[in-house]
């Protein structure tokens, strides 16, 4: 399997984040890249597919956002990170601020996910890796390639970030697909947290399945979203299918949920896959709790190919460091003969 990855991502280091309550050090580190680099063998440069597939997700005014936040948070006279404080919760709307404190509360759902001096760069280049996979299965000459996509995605929306994301990976892929004539396209998120910005992009949009197996929203993060009764809105009423599951879920549980994720993508048609892939399912994981071995990765990856569907794997969490590339290489194994 061909691997994708462009070193500017590596780049992105925030030093902290709030979690529980306190400053903690930042989770989402590029040691993350370099535990799978280790692992997974010979990285390829990610190609340069520019802002357009990005657009065609992310509205422009996040963008922009995205760009300028870090310069405008220090000629605030700040320094660090910029992180936001205050978050809309009612009557969300669109509003033109100036002050970046608002900009920041206005584009983001938590405190985890800072913007350092290079993130953008390097979310830029993670979205560019998905897309140069995406590029390499669609024009067969793979049927699965792996996009290491750091800093992840799933948790962004159109025009916010959270959960250390800030460009949709798995979804600008999925909109490029679906342009290039690919469809039906779906989308399989096994991460341990819900893939809510994937869910809300798509959730009216019948071209793109959304299936996701992930700890039950009522206590875990990202707590507003992922429960089993949202199964998509108008025209995508039905495309979307949520599978919660309990904490301390061991392989035998979580094999039943697959199976039933699988089978209703076989039923939406679809004859392109994106897995997003999170190594957070595992029993050894910082701030997950489920208990996921190593060989049931092998297990997992097995199952979904076996589906026979071309596939393209963006990577999304996972913070056992020591053990993500093993964990990683687990999961591609099970697509070795493809």
């Amino acid at each position: 399997m061909r691997l994708f990855f462009d070193p500017r991502q590596a780049d992105h280091a925030p030093l902290r984040e709030l979690n529980n309550g306190d400053w903690v050090p930042y989770a989402e580190t590029s040691e993350r890249v370099r535990s799978i680099a280790r692992q997974c063998g010979d990285l390829l440069p990610a190609r340069d597919f520019g802002i357009d597939p990005i657009l065609a997700v992310h509205e422009t005014g996040y963008i922009d956002f995205l760009r300028s936040a870090h310069r405008r948070w220090l000629e605030a006279g700040r320094t660090g990170d910029a992180i936001g404080y205050a978050f809309p919760i009612v009557r969300r709307r669109p509003l033109q601020l100036e002050r970046i404190d608002g900009l920041l509360g206005m584009h983001s759902f938590d405190a985890a996910t800072p913007i350092a001096e290079r993130t953008w760069d390097a979310a830029y280049w993670s979205a560019q890796s998905a897309l140069s996979a995406l590029d390499e299965v669609a024009g067969d000459r793979a049927s699965a390639a792996f996009a290491l996509c750091r800093p992840p995605g799933h948790h962004a929306g159109r025009d916010y970030m959270g959960g250390y994301c800030y460009l949709n990976n798995a979804a600008i892929a999925a909109r490029r697909a679906v342009l290039l004539g690919l469809g039906p396209v779906a989308i399989l998120d096994v991460d341990y947290h819900h893939g809510n910005g994937t869910q809300d992009i798509f959730l009216d949009d019948p071209d793109v399945f959304f299936a996701s197996i992930h700890a039950d929203p009522a206590t875990d993060y990202p707590y507003f979203w992922g429960f089993a009764d949202e199964r998509g809105e108008n025209a995508g009423a039905g495309a979307t299918l949520n599978l919660p599951l309990p904490r301390g879920t061991t392989w035998r549980a979580y094999a039943v949920a697959l199976g039933r994720a699988l089978d209703a993508i076989e039923r939406s048609g679809a004859r392109l896959l994106i897995v997003s892939f999170g190594a957070d399912t595992f029993a050894n994981d910082p701030i997950s709790h489920f208990n996921i071995e190593r060989d049931d990765f092998l297990a997992m990856g097995t199952a979904i190919a076996a589906r026979g569907l071309r596939s393209l794997i963006v990577m999304e969490g996972g913070y056992a460091v020591d053990e993500l590339g093993s964990n990683v290489a687990a999961f591609l194994a099970g697509f070795a003969d493809r």
